[in-house]
């Protein structure tokens, strides 16, 4: 569990539920794993966060860590409505082509950007940080550790 809420735990395994469906729908189009996932990936990620994932990475400090693992819950439930809305697209206009696939690639990202814009408006905080869940897990287990008082005698 390494810390993680059960609420998040449950909310990453339906993001890797999402995001089997999606590149089930991208395999369904003839796209290819590696390269071709990766750009459209990318695509959806800038979409909705402004960056792509290796930019993301890099502002929360990450090298090879799971970028998802990394994210917060808010986070983690606008990439998955990026995806699903992707997904959901594509089975909609049915792309033929990859170029037609980054359309709707951007497409999905963009139902994610505006729910974003609309909560960052209604809470005057930033939903994109470097704050890092991981990161924040270990942070704060560290005062419990360091707090430990001697029994009394």
């Amino acid at each position: 569990q390494l810390g993680y809420s059960e609420n998040w735990i449950n909310q990453r395994l339906k993001s890797i539920e999402i995001r089997k469906e999606l590149t089930g729908e991208w395999k369904s189009k003839g796209l290819k794993e590696g390269a071709q996932f990766a750009t459209l990936t990318d695509i959806i990620t800038k979409a909705w966060a402004g960056k792509t994932t290796k930019e993301y990475k890099i502002l929360k400090g990450l090298k090879k860590e799971n970028l998802r693992d990394n994210m917060t819950n808010t986070e983690l439930i606008l990439n998955m409505l990026a995806e699903a809305s992707t997904k959901d697209i594509s089975q909609a206009v049915n792309p033929t082509t990859f170029d037609e696939s980054k359309i709707v690639a951007s497409q999905g990202g963009n139902v994610a950007k505006v729910a974003m814009k609309e909560l960052e408006a209604r809470t005057g905080k930033k939903v994109v940080t470097s704050f890092n869940a991981k990161a924040a897990i270990n942070e704060n287990e560290k005062p419990l550790k360091l707090s430990a008082k001697k029994p009394n005698k």
